[in-house]
């Protein structure tokens, strides 16, 4: 069986995707405009190509603006420094943000009006630097339609079990990785799933990213005291079936979210974890009562986005080893994994070699056995060993799958997920494959 990992050794396998400094169509001419127009310009800009966010990074000799598209910083262009600093103070009014505090971080919002009538939420940040302040705005779309659990990229397999889960009365269901992995786009289309009318669900979030009809979203508050863990109290005295945490960042959330979903609410969240079984550690170390945690998780949805090839320009190579996708083979139609597949980059995807994004995921269903291993407060290596010998779905099977239908390159994937992440696991065919390789 061979992995991810096999066919970024052999020679020959394609480096499908944009070189790693391209020239791509994301760039604008800046020259000659004032703060009052480069703004609102580079605000549309962004959101014609999808960018996530567009940020300002203050330099010696100039302020460069780029764009964050599919996770990937792109460069806009350049301004002289005078400029630019005009700019990112122009944005902080915009923000009812204090444009002579220059020392400290600050953070504001500002809700923007797009040409063609579409509103923009626009969450403001600076942050003093070397050489001045950089500005950071994150962009996100309120006329953007909430994703369905099946547009997610989930392979059969994994839709099937996350569907499984949500139908549970209550328990707990973590997403977990990175900033910036889709995580909370998985719970939303989680909610979307659950919000048919019969289930009252609440939601605690930091920021609310999309309005959800039928769904009672409140935001934390810093600023008067309102954490995660104030108003988690509070929500579990309006009686919700369903409750939607952003973020376990600390001991109290950790808890009073375990207690929640051991006293029979289904309990949503994100954590910071690596892997799947990962998240299990994470939570202990947060001090979550090891028996409660062992008898209310019901599953753990580890993820990453990688970017999709443009279907314009994507082109098949020759598939450097026959046996590369054996792993996967029952899952593909005959036509699939026959090649792998790159792209160069054309005016349809601005030169990127992109044109979206999709999830690639670990998914981990808690059985008894690991009940019991969560209740003894086993290492994350035991849990994973377990796990594997259950049936976890690991990240290398959806890459695989990923790459074999065409739908991404070896180079996303590798550039993505660590290689650790792309190791076939230890079973002892796998292991002899490795020996025989070395």
């Amino acid at each position: 069986m061979a992995t991810v990992k096999d066919l970024e050794k052999l020679d020959g396998a394609p480096r499908g995707g944009a070189p790693s400094t391209p020239a791509t169509g994301l760039s604008l001419d800046l020259a000659g405009k004032e703060p009052e127009q480069l703004v609102p310009l580079l605000v549309e800009h962004a959101a014609d190509v999808h960018a996530s966010d567009l940020i300002f990074n203050t330099n010696e000799d100039d302020v460069e603006v780029t764009v964050r598209h599919f996770g990937v910083l792109r460069p806009v262009g350049q301004l002289r420094p005078d400029v630019g600093r005009r700019c990112i103070s122009y944005v902080k009014t915009l923000a009812d943000m204090n444009i002579s505090e220059r020392r400290r971080p600050l953070d504001g919002r500002h809700l923007f009006r797009r040409k063609a009538g579409a509103r923009l939420d626009l969450r403001i940040s600076t942050i003093p630097t070397l050489y001045g302040e950089d500005c950071a705005l994150r962009i996100l779309d309120q006329e953007r339609r909430v994703l369905e659990l099946d547009q997610l990229g989930m392979d059969e397999a994994t839709y099937s079990q996350l569907v499984r889960l949500l139908g549970s009365p209550g328990g707990l269901i973590l997403v977990t990785g990175p900033t910036e992995t889709g995580k909370t786009t998985t719970l939303y289309a989680c909610l979307s799933h659950l919000n048919n009318g019969e289930r009252k669900i609440n939601t605690i979030e930091d920021p609310i990213e999309y309005s959800l009809r039928g769904v009672r979203q409140s935001q934390v508050n810093p600023a008067v005291g309102l954490g995660f863990e104030e108003l988690l109290q509070s929500v579990l005295r309006q009686a919700p079936h369903v409750i939607m945490i952003g973020e376990v960042r600390s001991p109290e959330t950790a808890a009073t979210a375990v207690r929640a979903a051991a006293s029979g609410h289904l309990v949503l969240a994100t954590l910071h974890a690596p892997v799947a079984t990962a998240a299990v550690s994470q939570l202990l170390r947060l001090d979550a009562h090891a028996h409660l945690l062992a008898s209310s998780l019901l599953g753990v949805v580890s993820q990453r986005l990688l970017r999709t090839l443009c279907p314009r320009c994507k082109r098949g190579y020759e598939l450097p080893a026959v046996q590369a996708f054996d792993e996967v083979r029952d899952q593909l139609r005959p036509e699939e994994g026959q090649h792998l597949y790159g792209s160069r980059g054309c005016p349809e995807c601005r030169m990127t070699g992109y044109a979206g994004r999709t999830g690639v995921f670990e998914m981990l269903r808690v059985g008894p056995q690991l009940r019991r291993l969560i209740d003894e407060r086993a290492s994350s290596s035991a849990l994973r060993h377990k796990a594997v010998e259950e049936g976890l779905v690991e990240f290398r099977h959806s890459a695989l799958l990923k790459i074999a239908r065409g739908e991404t390159s070896l180079e996303e994937v590798v550039r993505v997920l660590p290689a650790e992440y792309l190791e076939a696991s230890l079973a002892p065919s796998d292991t002899a494959i490795r020996a025989a390789r070395d």
